[in-house]
């Protein structure tokens, strides 16, 4: 396994930190002991092939699967923002652009709170900044499959989280929409949040991402895109993923439970 030494980053930089981090279903593993860190002021690409558990990880930083060994994030829970696969998400339900913009500031607002002009007013900027002004009262539903991703890209700017999480982001949308996307995201990155993508075109990573974690359900590279995807690596990704063997004996990381927690709140 190749890793790339990242312990002399200044702790105030790191933004997460993955120690011995096992999730498994039934005890088998669909990630087995990730160790790295996540820095703010990056773009990190997570590839692989199929069922490398790339999706799973995303999930596990956002706080949606139990694992095991140490997820220990530098920012509140409430500043990680999470965009599943476009096919996990409904977009029959009859709400406007900009209400469904506005369900970002939802944490802001809580539950039962009032928006106020200038949530109204920071939706409107949202949707200006993906090129969907003019749009706020049509229906999601009516939306192309692109305009529908630039709407949940101004839902997640509304979030002004610290670490973004993006699965698949680019899937069945045009490369204009891509380009226009890929520009948010380095404006993310230049405001110093932390980004990290599911992505599938190694052209695209290579010319955007800083860093890259490559799965093979473990891992088989992290470090600079550069040094990551070689060849080799990828070689070796395949023949691992191939080589799998769902009936193998229960994984055994050797820690105890930890369910998602910031820093602080273990401290």
């Amino acid at each position: 396994m190749t890793l790339t030494a990242m312990a002399a980053t200044p702790p105030q930089y790191t933004i997460a930190t993955l120690r011995n981090l096992t999730v498994s279903y039934h005890r088998h593993p669909a990630l087995h002991h990730l160790h790295g860190h996540l820095q703010r002021g990056t773009l990190t690409a997570v590839v692989g092939p199929n069922g490398a558990g790339k999706s799973t990880l995303l999930k596990t930083l956002a706080g949606l699967l139990p694992f095991e060994g140490e997820l220990a994030l530098q920012v509140p829970r409430q500043s990680v923002a999470y965009l599943p696969q476009a096919a996990s998400l409904e977009n029959q339900f009859p709400i406007s652009v900009r209400d469904c913009v506005l369900l970002g500031s939802w944490q802001s607002a809580g539950a039962w709170g009032r928006l106020s002009l200038a949530q109204r007013a920071a939706a409107d900027r949202a949707l200006q900044a993906v090129g969907l002004q003019g749009f706020e009262q049509r229906l999601i539903g009516s939306l192309s499959g692109g305009q529908f991703q630039r709407m949940l890209f101004a839902r997640l700017m509304m979030q002004e989280a610290d670490l973004i999480l993006l699965d698949e982001p680019f899937n069945a949308v045009d490369t204009t929409t891509t380009a226009a996307l890929m520009n948010l995201l380095h404006q993310w990155r230049a405001q110093g949040r932390c980004v990290v993508a599911v992505l599938h075109d190694d052209h695209l990573v290579a010319e955007h991402f800083d860093q890259t974690i490559l799965l093979a359900r473990e891992c088989v590279a992290w470090g600079k895109t550069r040094d990551t995807l070689t060849t080799q690596h990828w070689q070796r990704a395949r023949a691992m993923a191939e080589a799998w063997d769902e009936h193998a004996a229960d994984c055994q990381p050797g820690t105890a439970p930890v369910h998602a927690h910031t820093a602080q709140e273990a401290a």
